[in-house]
């Protein structure tokens, strides 16, 4: 194009993501174009793109064999995008990619067409780091690479590469960028070229390198005599604090040993210049086991501190010891004498003495948290504590959930302006509000709104309080946009808190972002690597995307932590029967005997029977468990009933299934009034109303899980309803609305309408004796015989 034939009509500092289609000019021109296509779905489903579009902030221009996206947001918008867009094409064999990105000037040009087209050094500068990659690498200028290791979570997936040589004798500094998810981690052919040559280099100055490095060294020794003790490597200030164990005469008090020990560790999480991994890793190891070095190194840290609490009357012997992990000697300890009223001040001073011998830089701030002292009424510590110990519980069934709400409320009775409790507080209620552990009423919703506000109002600059506020706008009102503001904020007061990228994992997954998430739950999980709850959910992610070898990999690395656990097992069994293996699933759920309140693991087993139309076990189980029901299960009960009503319609036993049906609509309809937006609910109505016959009251309800949940909404669980519809519409004669609803089902990720975290796929569908009227439809033939969708 000649100068004369085009205008610019802007120059600005941009973020470019150059994506190239490898092997494009190879390809028929038919293959290009069906490429070029595939390449722009895939940009376009791309969250982040789809943002900073709706925001006119994007650029989106041609390039030939691929495109160029210009972003005017943030350094942070095209990696995301290029993750996204990696994370999506993963195990894509036809389209391969390779991704260049830098920041830099770029000015908009005219041609004389009013084509639009792309100038300037920031773009140049992308189009040849991308060159320097292969397919399906992620590669980042050096400047740009600097910008996003100002963001935590980026840090750990940018990987030096040094720089080479491209054309017109320009030389590129390149960041490879990758995860276990995205991203290709092999050496560009480019770099592996280059690396080379330097250590042919390198070997003729090694010797000479060497003898001057020795007298280096000799110099420093003979100096650092006379200076003070240096600060320890990042790496060493790391540690775990393992189970305090109970010493006192009352085995009841081991609750008040689990919360010292918490509190201890939570004190000292609080400190930016410490690696402090999570209790919830911690807690799955003995008080004093023998092995230290190697439970250090499977925790990530260099020392592990132990302890022990006596409790007597009014008074508490705390005894601690530090110790470095490599070669199992003791660095220091101590033992702390206090009343119960003065506990605060042992927790704080061997919080600060800890950090002492590790050598910890404390803030003026930190040291004021460290010190601080949460309640002055040792009956609303006492309770507090009672409460925590529930939290920490593995099982997050009701029962533990219920006895944590009981205690918590207790401490704030005791004392209203207890900030950290009414924080922990609104946590519990609301995730039990999330996880359905509690009946997710208006009233539960409201509670955990003003609980937050209350710690929040009591002491602004506490980071469990505006955390809770963050975890309220995600878990009970799904306003994800403010959720991760708290969220983001709560972070510099909790700097090694897993709990901040565990919940920062979870918003972005709602949101769609897959990716980021995914780096979000990597970042967790460094900080708490046993965390069962944080890897079960981890595995979650994989479900709904139907990357089910993944998911399948991540469960089984939960039970090598937790053996045999029931609820893990029956995960691991939903995903075989995801994928239409009922033998081996059949091998995973013979052992278990779940009660009612592991309603995940037995609705699984439930669903097991059914897909194999062999109830007559399951039945008499349910019987069981249904002639006595919990009612802290709640509406629990009546979804256990539409179970059971289906069931006994496979055995054959149509009257027993009708009366099941009756007793269960029966009951779900009495909690409905209460929990208008539980779309779970609302989903066991319009099944049982449509078991029942009654299919105008069951489409309207199955409409109305679609208003409640808009796949819009939440991408996690707004396929949930939709699925429903399909269920629904196809028993009861309405087969378009159901194959429409099927089709789109199977495109997208999410959770299932019957299994939690268990998407719908095809070989559920060749199975699922619900789908039995479309069997004989050509259009769902077409859908069972597809492929598992990703």
């Amino acid at each position: 194009m000649s100068v004369e034939s085009k205008k610019e009509i802007q120059l600005e500092i941009a973020h470019v993501l150059f994506i190239d289609i490898v092997g494009y000019t190879k390809l028929s021109i038919s293959d290009q174009h069906a490429a070029i296509e595939e390449l722009t779905r895939i940009v376009r489903a791309s969250q982040q793109f789809q943002r900073a579009e709706a925001a006119s902030r994007l650029l989106r221009i041609p390039t030939g064999d691929g495109m160029a996206l210009v972003f005017y947001t943030s350094p942070e918008a095209p990696a995301q995008c290029a993750a996204e867009v990696s994370f999506a094409l993963k195990g894509h064999s036809r389209l391969q990619l390779r991704m260049g990105i830098h920041s830099g000037p770029v000015s908009g040009i005219v041609d004389v067409n009013d084509g639009a087209n792309l100038a300037g050094a920031g773009v140049n500068m992308a189009h040849r780091v991308m060159e320097c990659g292969d397919a399906g690498h992620i590669l980042l200028s050096k400047h740009v690479a600097e910008d996003l290791e100002e963001y935590e979570r980026w840090r750990p997936l940018l990987h030096d590469l040094g720089s080479c040589d491209v054309k017109h004798g320009v030389r590129v500094s390149g960041v490879n960028l990758y995860s276990d998810q995205f991203g290709n981690p092999k050496l560009p052919q480019t770099f592996e070229t280059v690396q080379k040559r330097r250590t042919r280099l390198r070997w003729a100055g090694t010797a000479a390198a060497l003898l001057a490095l020795a007298v280096v060294i000799a110099a420093i020794a003979m100096f650092s005599r006379y200076r003070e003790r240096p600060s320890l490597p990042a790496m060493e200030k790391s540690i775990a604090v393992l189970p305090f164990e109970n010493l006192s005469h009352d085995p009841d008090n081991a609750y008040f040993a689990d919360g010292i020990q918490d509190e201890i560790l939570t004190r000292l999480s609080k400190i930016a210049d410490l690696k402090v991994i999570s209790r919830t890793s911690t807690r799955h190891y003995k008080s004093a086991p023998e092995n230290l070095p190697s439970i250090a190194k499977q925790l990530g840290v260099a020392h592990i501190l132990e302890g022990s609490v006596q409790k007597s009357g009014g008074a508490v012997r705390v005894n601690v010891q530090l110790i470095k992990a490599a070669n199992d000697s003791h660095l220091w300890a101590d033992t702390f004498d206090r009343k119960l009223t003065d506990i605060f001040s042992a927790e704080s001073d061997i919080a600060k003495a800890v950090a002492d011998q590790l050598r910890a830089k404390l803030t003026g701030e930190e040291e004021q948290v460290i010190a601080a002292k949460p309640t002055d009424n040792p009956e609303a510590y006492d309770a507090y504590l009672r409460g925590l110990a529930y939290t920490l519980k593995t099982s997050n069934n009701p029962a533990n959930t219920l006895a944590a709400q009981k205690y918590l409320k207790e401490a704030v009775r005791l004392d209203p302006k207890f900030a950290l409790a009414w924080a922990l507080l609104s946590n519990v209620d609301a995730r039990g509000y999330l996880v359905g552990s509690l009946q997710p009423t208006v009233a539960l919703r409201e509670e955990a709104r003003q609980a937050a506000e209350t710690a929040f109002t009591l002491q602004s600059n506490l980071g469990e309080a505006i955390l809770a506020k963050g975890y309220y706008h995600y878990a009970c009102l799904k306003d994800y946009d403010v959720a991760l503001r708290y969220f983001e904020q709560a972070r510099q007061f909790l700097p090694n808190s897993s709990r901040i990228p565990e919940v920062l994992a979870y918003v972005t997954r709602r949101q769609g972002e897959w990716a980021r998430s995914d780096s979000y739950f990597n970042e967790a999980e460094r900080l708490d690597p046993h965390n069962v709850w944080l890897l079960t959910n981890h595995a979650f992610s994989y479900s709904v995307v139907r990357r089910f070898p993944e998911a399948l990999r991540k469960f089984d690395q939960i039970l090598n932590i937790i053996p045999d656990d029931m609820d893990t097992l029956a995960y691991k069994a939903a995903i075989l029967q995801a994928e239409g293996d009922l033998p081996r699933a059949a091998a995973l759920l013979a052992p278990l005997r779940p009660n009612a309140d592991h309603t995940s693991a037995l609705e699984t087993q439930v669903y097991q029977a059914i897909l194999e139309r062999r109830p007559a076990k399951i039945i008499s189980r349910l019987k069981e468990l249904l002639a006595k029901p919990d009612p802290a299960l709640g509406y629990h009960n009546g979804g256990l009933r539409f179970w059971l009503g289906w069931a006994q319609h496979i055995a054959g036993d149509h009257a027993a299934a009708q009366e099941s049906w009756r007793q269960a609509r029966s009951e779900l309809e009495s909690f409905l009034e209460e929990q208008p937006e539980n779309y779970d609910l609302i989903g066991d109505l319009a099944l049982t109303n449509m078991s029942l016959g009654d299919k105008e009251a069951a489409l309207a309800l199955s409409e109305r899980g679609i208003a409640v949940l808009p796949i819009e909404r939440d991408v996690v669980t707004g396929a949930a309803p939709i699925e429903t519809l399909a269920r629904v519409a196809a028993q009861t004669g309405e087969h378009d609305r159901a194959i429409a609803a099927l089709q789109q089902v199977l495109s997208i990720p999410g959770t299932g309408a019957l299994g939690k975290y268990m998407p719908l796929t095809p070989a559920l569908l060749r199975l699922d004796p619900m789908f039995d009227p479309l069997r004989n439809d050509s259009r769902f033939q077409v859908l069972v015989a597809s492929p598992v969708p990703k």
